[in-house]
């Protein structure tokens, strides 16, 4: 009997004894292609010798020392190679073990900001709905999936939740592409004006929305208009690429695509690319000297945080991602993989939307194709493909609740950056049978 207390308890799980680039293998010898880098994490595919080798000389150095009496070689380096490929005006890295961290730390520094500044009453966040940020309380609070929110709800923070950029079901028919970004955007404006703009301290958005609406991308212009909004009355904007960054999309961070430079900015999974627990979150230099000019002293920390041999990791995850020339890969593969998804699914009676942005690919399944009518949340959709598609020998992450948090079919695909293309027709094709299985 295990005493492991497993993500679902009437779950039996195959035992993972090995990885091999794009695959993962159990104890039977079974390998599966992982399309989804498990939560779009394992960016450099499984049993990355420089990676690994990174790890193993930092332990032979010193793998831990706390960040309340040390800095270390590795965070500080971390740091500078983040900072230099950031957004301007990015200028600090507070590093921590994961993504819910690094949300919950951007949520209270844009509150002590503002206590700092001497403007307490700023303590409102704005989010979106079919969010997620993350699982502690705050990161909870700022998501805005009902479901994962539902039993937790006498628990959460108040927090502000507009319409998400959802082009596929909220744009108006004869509307443009761009006049529906700028109307979506402006959802913000209202919202800052009913809460009063002297109480609102930040607006919280991911770039490309992943787990939740299975990679929804903004529309022309909307990230510029919500820059502006928040520029207009002083708040904050935070960006959580934890899912959609370090990569993922073809830059290294999603924003730049968007053309918009964050206050502050969250990032995880493939920066530690699953070989350690790491995340971070970027702030910058004006929200930095505040707290330095102000009390000198962030009310916040973990254990962990600036976890040496983590933060080695970091560094060497970071460089292969920008010295193999892997970004450009990540869209060269990733127009390869929409291509394929809409040759295989483009005419599908089942596929409503096919969607993403470099190897962050979502596709949104419908019982009528015409209606956008969503299957009964009754049949499991979701759950049943990626069963299915584990049956196969396909990891693919397969989501419910994509419009509201109850109905709403979709899956995300993420595969590590390396896959080639032999392994998108396998990934195609693996995906293409479960599918068929299912519905």
């Amino acid at each position: 009997m295990s005493h492991v207390f497993p993500r679902h308890s009437k779950a039996v799980l195959p035992h993972a004894t090995g990885g091999e680039g794009c695959y993962l293998i159990d104890s039977e010898g079974k390998r599966y292609l992982d399309g989804s880098g498990g939560a779009a994490v394992s960016c450099l595919g499984h049993g990355d010798a420089g990676v690994i080798a990174a790890i193993k000389d930092q332990l032979d150095k010193v793998a831990f020392a706390h960040t309340g009496f040390f800095t270390s070689q590795p965070a500080e380096e971390l740091a500078d190679l983040l900072v230099a490929h950031a957004p301007e005006g990015i200028e600090r890295v507070y590093l921590v073990s994961g993504g819910s961290e690094a949300t919950e730390a951007a949520i209270k520094l844009a509150r002590q900001y503002w206590v700092e500044k001497g403007e307490p009453a700023r303590a409102k966040l704005i989010a979106r709905k079919q969010s997620y940020h993350g699982n502690t309380i705050g990161a909870l609070s700022a998501g805005g999936n009902e479901w994962r929110r539902a039993q937790f709800g006498p628990l959460l923070l108040d927090v502000s939740h507009i319409d998400p950029c959802y082009e596929y079901r909220l744009r108006h028919e004869g509307e443009s592409l761009e006049d529906y970004g700028l109307r979506a955007a402006d959802a913000l404006e209202d919202e800052i004006q009913r809460l009063g703009p002297e109480n609102v301290m930040g607006f919280m958005a991911e770039p490309v929305v992943g787990a939740t609406a299975g990679a929804l991308t903004p529309a022309p212009g909307y990230f510029k208009r919500i820059r502006e909004i928040c520029d207009r009355h002083g708040i904050l904007l935070i960006l959580d690429e934890v899912m959609c960054g370090m990569g993922r999309t073809g830059t290294l961070f999603a924003c730049e695509q968007d053309g918009v430079r964050p206050d502050i900015l969250c990032i995880a999974k493939g920066l530690g690319a699953g070989y350690q627990p790491l995340g971070a979150m970027l702030c910058s230099g004006e929200i930095y000297d505040a707290i330095a000019d102000g009390s000198g002293f962030f009310q916040h920390g973990h254990t962990y945080m600036g976890h040496p041999t983590a933060a080695a990791c970091g560094v060497a995850v970071v460089s292969a991602i920008l010295d193999r020339g892997l970004l450009p890969k990540v869209v060269d593969q990733g127009d390869k993989l929409a291509q394929r998804l809409t040759d295989r699914f483009g005419q599908h009676s089942h596929v409503g939307d096919i969607r993403g942005r470099g190897l962050f690919r979502g596709i949104e399944l419908v019982e009528d194709r015409d209606t956008k009518a969503p299957f009964d949340p009754a049949r499991g959709v979701a759950a049943k493909i990626k069963k299915a598609a584990f049956a196969e020998g396909l990891i693919c992450y397969p989501m419910s609740g994509t419009i509201d948090g109850r109905q709403g079919d979709h899956i995300l695909l993420a595969p590590p950056f390396i896959i080639e293309d032999a392994q998108l027709d396998e990934l195609t094709d693996k995906l293409g049978r479960a599918i068929a299985a299912v519905i």
